[in-house]
């Protein structure tokens, strides 16, 4: 901009310009000078403030999109799909926030119970608040979501080396496993154990009880505390007809999740000695995990506890009947349905997981879908593992017509030397990447 225009500017005023005419002294330039209205300031109003802040999600269709939703929950096989019911959120409107902690509390036969957003906050807030100076380190299974899915949570919050083992047998650890593991003593280049921590159930497998107790009794011997990510224990429960204080009791903490298998919209209770608990409060007001106007969501723990933990001996079984049909079909089994999951191997019929996913996807009544794991839940439907298992029938039958020879190796896998946790992923083209 020429300085004549920048000055303009200054003293509040516009130019506008061009070229005239053009002559043997080249163009013959034109500019006017405007002066500019000042704008007009206004004051905003309440009401105006109120107008930006509003907003409304409900859609004109809110209803029928609910029932799409439930319909669409119903026919997936995904984990944490399952949507809290309307007779849950009836019930919950109604509740103050009670005494859902002490009643966890007692049930799991622990001093106390804090309630926190997450499993994954339970357990994190279970290991700092077990820990206190490092250097120290933490025995879990190479599988553990501790270990794999918490976002290096272990070392990020507390400090701790994690020492990771692979179960011998394929299924769970046992104490022959944990003991060559484990660190003891004070030589300054290594990192002692304090904590053991075990999850059950572990892809849906359950962890024998007696091989808890021999790990507990042994880490007790030796000074090291228990931790459990019982996010899904409440399975084990229904299906070993056990009392969930005798599953509790060889640990010195326990995380119990109440929206994975019940179907609450959130929550998880940690539960231990009450010295523990309070200092997890500490570090959970710390770690921004306070809360307030909790009620709702403790009435929806209430009717979880109530309405749907009832349910899972039929969810178990819809998910062996599951496990049945796909190896009726020829279907590889990597881990059988213990209680909620199956993981399973569509290659021994020649199929590959993107190539059902994305037929299932088409169908009329759409399945969803994502790899390898296959969860049943509260509201999973017997006629969305029929139509599932008549997918594959038909997937299996195109592909006998075009060649195929099925495999006759059904061997289970143990998860040691293969993972079990495939994704959906059609391959890319031999040239995409050129």
């Amino acid at each position: 901009m020429f300085r004549w225009k920048k000055e303009y500017k200054k003293q509040g005023m516009k130019v506008e310009g061009g070229i005239e005419s053009y002559s043997d002294q080249g163009p013959r330039w034109y500019h006017e000078v405007k002066r500019l209205k000042p704008a007009v300031q206004t004051t905003p109003t309440l009401q105006t403030i109120v107008d930006q802040v509003k907003v409304d999600i409900l859609t004109p269709t809110q209803d029928v999109d609910n029932e799409a939703q439930l319909k669409e929950v119903s026919r997936s096989f995904v984990n944490i799909r399952q949507v809290p019911t309307r007779e849950m959120y009836e019930y919950a409107v109604r509740a103050s926030l009670g005494d859902a902690e002490a009643h966890v509390a007692k049930l799991a036969g622990k001093e106390a119970a804090l309630f926190v957003t997450s499993g994954t906050m339970g357990n994190q807030l279970a290991i700092r608040s077990h820990l206190h100076q490092p250097p120290f380190s933490i025995v879990s299974d190479v599988r553990a979501h501790i270990n794999v899915y918490e976002a290096g949570g272990a070392a990020m919050h507390s400090g701790a080396h994690s020492i990771t083992v692979t179960p011998s047998n394929g299924h769970h650890l046992t104490l022959k496993d944990i003991e060559d593991k484990v660190v003891f003593g004070s030589d300054i280049h290594s990192a002692p154990t304090r904590l053991i921590c075990l999850e059950n159930t572990l892809n849906g497998t359950i962890f024998p009880q007696t091989d808890i107790i021999e790990i507990s009794n042994f880490a007790h011997q030796n000074g090291i505390l228990m931790h459990l990510d019982g996010a899904r224990l409440w399975h084990v429960a229904a299906e070993t007809k056990t009392p969930m204080s005798e599953l509790c009791a060889p640990f010195d903490s326990v995380s119990l999740c109440f929206s994975k298998g019940l179907g609450a919209p959130v929550g998880t209770c940690l539960v231990g000695p009450k010295a523990l608990i309070d200092k997890a409060r500490w570090f959970r007001k710390a770690f921004g995990g306070g809360m307030r106007q909790t009620g709702i969501l403790a009435g929806s723990v209430a009717y979880a506890l109530t309405h749907s933990f009832p349910q899972l001996p039929r969810v178990h079984e819809l998910a062996k009947r599951l496990q049945q049909g796909l190896e009726e079909r020829g279907v590889g089994i990597s881990y059988p349905a213990e209680t909620c999951m199956v993981f399973y191997d569509p290659s021994t019929i020649g199929v590959e997981y993107w190539e059902i996913v994305e037929r299932a996807a088409a169908l009329p009544n759409p399945i969803i879908l994502a790899g390898s794991r296959l969860v049943v839940h509260i509201q999973t439907t017997k006629e969305a593992v029929d139509d599932f298992l008549e997918l594959v029938s038909t997937l299996k039958d195109e592909k006998m017509k075009a060649g195929f020879v099925p495999s006759s190796d059904r061997t289970l896998t143990n998860g040691v030397t293969k993972n079990v946790y495939a994704k959906a992923e059609r391959p890319s083209p031999p040239n995409a990447r050129l």
